[in-house]
């Protein structure tokens, strides 16, 4: 990689982070301008990193449509947003899949011991939306799965957006608690740059 494209994308970086501790602390405050903002902003400075890294296509096409279900989830569509997010999750599974890795199945055990578990703890109180939250939980334990074959960094992502999105299933099921909201914010952010660079640093090497 050139200087200057590394000079870019540390720049780059270096904005997402500071957007996601805006985020963060504006979810804790819920200053709603700044939350807003922050978050329509999250996803597409994290693209504009991975365009500065020569992401693949389908690692780019993961993170638009995740930029789409977080704008569609802040307009409280949560089907529509479940349903961008399921599209970002297929790509990842796409890229992961892909990649040549180590395939454990004591890992597909414990992930899908954890999801059955997930599901019987929560599904009584998602009424209607207990099917399709059930299987985009299905899709995203899949992404755990596959990114902790290709690596320990995306295999932490894949582990931390499971974690964001639990925490947000825990709120739709009737379960909250005190600052969910920025560790929601805070999993999903480190989790969705782990995954990212998880695939860039793949393709880079560790000048990425």
């Amino acid at each position: 990689m050139n200087l200057g494209r590394l000079a870019s994308g540390r720049r780059r970086l270096t904005a997402y982070w500071g957007v996601t501790v805006v985020q963060v602390v504006a979810v804790a405050f819920d200053v709603k301008v700044l939350k807003r903002a922050s978050k329509a902003t999250l996803m597409p400075l994290l693209l504009s990193w991975t365009r500065s890294q020569q992401a693949p296509p389908l690692l780019q096409a993961a993170l638009l449509a995740s930029a789409a279900g977080d704008l569609l989830l802040e307009a409280d569509l949560q089907l529509a947003g479940i349903a961008a997010f399921a599209a970002a999750h297929a790509c990842y599974l796409a890229v992961f899949l892909s990649r040549p890795g180590q395939r454990s199945w004591r890992v597909v055990a414990a992930y899908g011991a954890l999801w059955a578990v997930l599901i019987a703890l929560l599904s009584r109180g998602l009424g209607d939306q207990r099917v399709p939250v059930a299987a985009y939980a299905l899709l995203l334990t899949a992404t755990a799965i596959v990114s902790r074959w290709h690596s320990p960094r995306s295999g932490l992502g894949g582990t931390l957006f499971l974690i964001s999105d639990a925490l947000i299933a825990l709120r739709m099921s009737g379960r909250d608690f005190p600052l969910r909201g920025p560790l929601v914010m805070s999993t999903y952010a480190t989790g969705q740059y782990l995954l990212a660079s998880g695939v860039t640093a793949h393709n880079q090497g560790p000048s990425s």
